[in-house]
């Protein structure tokens, strides 16, 4: 169960992670980046972020690419949250591939 204050700081993670993604996705036409869910741990120092990216055939590709670049997106992400934060934790994506696994399920049932 997460306390009150990592509610707080995974819902302002998420927020300024989705406006990163938006100003980066700007370039590329047809890429849609969204951050779906942000865990951050009890001591505050990494956060699990779980990213929805579409065209899903494109996901693994550039999940590999945005995990590559991860510290200089937790670097633009401390300019934006330096005041908020003391620290600023340290950053893990993932695949959300639920709205997959939601798509792949009404088909067996259309079926």
């Amino acid at each position: 169960m997460d306390t009150t204050r990592q509610q707080k700081i995974s819902r302002l993670l998420q927020k300024e992670l989705g406006d990163i993604f938006m100003l980066q996705t700007k370039a590329t036409h047809g890429v849609l980046i969204s951050v779906s869910k942000v865990r951050i741990s009890p001591d505050m120092g990494i956060a699990t972020v779980y990213l929805s990216i579409f065209p899903s055939e494109k996901g693994e590709e550039l999940l590999k690419n945005i995990n590559a670049h991860a510290k200089d997106i937790r670097y633009d992400l401390g300019k934006r949250v330096r005041f908020q934060l003391r620290i600023i934790p340290e950053v893990r994506f993932f695949l959300d591939d639920s709205l997959d696994y939601i798509e792949h399920i009404d088909d067996l049932l259309k079926k």
